[in-house]
């Protein structure tokens, strides 16, 4: 699922049904939020927007593709998960899948995806497109799942930006990837938190620091959280999945394709041409 407000040429084949709005604006701030204050802001996010997100969204991720980030990257030509004549028969779990677009994709490579997501919404958005693989509303730290229950991990922008303990996802990945699985994850690029989130000229000059690692938080009037994200810095992110168990085997940052003229978010074709704005992991478990 990436980011809130990566890519396809093919649109949504039903429209989704609207919710309505919040009646007012939530305050953006930067303070303090642990484990459980993101899980439960973040799982009303996605709720209450994932009507949106999928309609202004959903032409660009398609219905089956499997897309890295708003760069556009696809599965098809990274090949980060493998071959995809190798994919026949594995068994999948994909993170924070909102429609689950990347399963359905798995699905046809011969896979067995699961697609987990925190918003039973977004799961809607995933019966509404449809497809024959297991659909799973569960907290990424706490899988339901056994040990060794799958060969592969993904997540598009799922789960790690908005949780407040990485680690504890990670390990909890681990514990359900078989001896020698592979995860790969994608999140914002750790250098774009020091960058204004404007896709224009105004988002190119640094105005913050790169090592301020305090929460993104949206709060309510009477200051609950109703969004929260998280920073990790590049390092941070390597120790996290190192300490995890995991040995990194890659880290891509896609670099912005001519073909792509699309504006998502802070994501944009002026910007992606100077500053990464994704970073993948490639890790496998030892």
């Amino acid at each position: 699922m990436p980011p809130p407000g990566p890519a396809g040429r093919k649109s949504t084949t039903r429209e989704p049904i609207i919710q309505e709005s919040e009646a007012s604006e939530p305050e953006a701030t930067r303070r303090d939020a642990d484990v459980t204050e993101s899980s439960r802001a973040n799982r009303g996010w996605w709720d209450r927007n994932a009507d949106e997100y999928q309609v202004e969204h959903g032409t660009f991720l398609g219905d089956d593709r499997f897309v890295w980030g708003p760069e556009g990257l696809d599965e098809v030509e990274a090949e980060l998960l493998g071959p995809p004549e190798e994919l026949k028969g594995r068994d999948v779990l994909e993170i924070g899948a909102g429609a689950a677009q990347c399963s359905r994709w798995l699905t046809a490579q011969g896979a067995r995806p699961v697609a987990l997501d925190i918003s039973h919404r977004q799961l809607q958005h995933a019966l509404r497109i449809g497809g024959s693989f297991p659909l799973v509303c569960a907290d990424a730290g706490a899988l339901p799942f056994a040990d060794g229950s799958f060969d592969l991990a993904c997540s598009a922008y799922g789960a790690l930006p908005f949780v407040a303990d990485p680690r504890l996802v990670l390990r909890e990945v681990r514990r359900v990837l078989l001896p020698g699985g592979r995860l790969v994850f994608s999140v914002t690029h750790p250098i774009r938190w020091a960058f204004p989130d404007e896709p224009g000229p105004e988002g190119l000059s640094v105005s913050g620091s790169y090592f301020d690692r305090t929460p993104y938080v949206e709060q309510d009037d009477e200051g609950r959280a109703v969004y929260v994200e998280h920073h990790r810095t590049l390092g941070d992110r390597v120790r996290d999945v190192v300490a995890s168990g995991f040995r990194l085997v890659d880290l891509v940052e896609p670099e912005w394709p001519a073909w792509n003229t699309s504006e998502w978010g802070g994501w944009s074709p002026l910007r992606g041409n100077l500053i990464p704005g994704t970073a993948i992991f490639v890790c496998e478990r030892d």
